[in-house]
């Protein structure tokens, strides 16, 4: 089922038969991916007196209560409510979602103790200016970015500088398969957050940090179309499901 999509007077074609799902899925037990030194999330039946929500055990209907967090636990769209006092809803600032988006592959260059994306790295990965959503894939790209526990490993990160480099070409929504593009102990600067949403200008309140996506090997660098799917929380941040479309000639 082919779709064309028109962006700035061109026209493009997706097949929306082959979607490309790059979100990691959230799971009740210790095998789902964690950071922040939370405990892992939660999905059990409800209970209540005689009641119980789960058909095995005798109820009528599976009724689960479930327990996450969505900056913690797998892969979540935020807004600049993240950093802000005043209450930004990423449900409220996101009003559209498709995009025009580049994938690139990069490999974090050491600085003293860090794995870091730096400008450099990025720009010599980019291939256009004329994209409204970058993701960014990790190298190594193993498989256990699906279950990984980060709390205290000092994972990689983006440099401001290089989302610097992502302002000036007018990148909105930025996605990556790291728990955060900040530094995990950074003793709260958030230095690239703040960067990206221009903390200390004019707020860029439509634009979007996508943080834990996981994209197999087998989705080669290049151009897609981005459905950005955001689940309806009035939160800073929310669960979300980016799925990439290749774009066809």
């Amino acid at each position: 089922m082919k779709a064309s999509i028109e962006l700035d007077k061109k026209k493009y074609t997706i097949d929306l038969a082959k979607p490309l799902d790059i979100s990691i899925p959230l799971r009740g037990n210790a095998q789902n991916v964690n950071a922040w030194y939370l405990g892992h999330p939660k999905i059990e039946p409800h209970r209540d007196g005689d009641f119980v929500g789960r058909v095995a055990e005798g109820g009528s209907t599976n009724f689960n209560d479930i327990w996450f967090n969505p900056h913690a636990h797998g892969t979540h769209t935020e807004c600049v409510g993240h950093i802000t006092e005043e209450f930004h809803s990423v449900n409220q600032n996101l009003d559209r979602y498709f995009f025009r988006a580049e994938l690139v592959t990069v490999v974090p260059e050491l600085r003293e103790d860090d794995w870091v994306v730096s400008r450099h790295v990025l720009d010599h990965a980019m291939q256009s200016a004329a994209i409204e959503a970058l993701i960014i894939r990790t190298a190594p790209n193993g498989r256990d970015k699906l279950s990984k526990h980060y709390s205290h490993t000092n994972p990689p990160y983006v440099l401001p500088e290089a989302v610097e480099l992502l302002l000036e070409k007018g990148v909105r929504h930025l996605l990556v398969d790291l728990p955060s593009i900040d530094k995990e102990k950074d003793g709260g600067a958030l230095s690239a957050h703040k960067t990206f949403w221009d903390f200390n200008g004019q707020l860029r309140k439509n634009a979007t940090i996508t943080e834990f996506v996981y994209v197999p090997d087998g989705i080669e660098d290049g151009f897609y179309f981005l459905n950005l799917q955001v689940a309806a929380f009035e939160n800073d941040a929310s669960p979300s499901r980016p799925v990439l479309y290749k774009i066809e000639p």
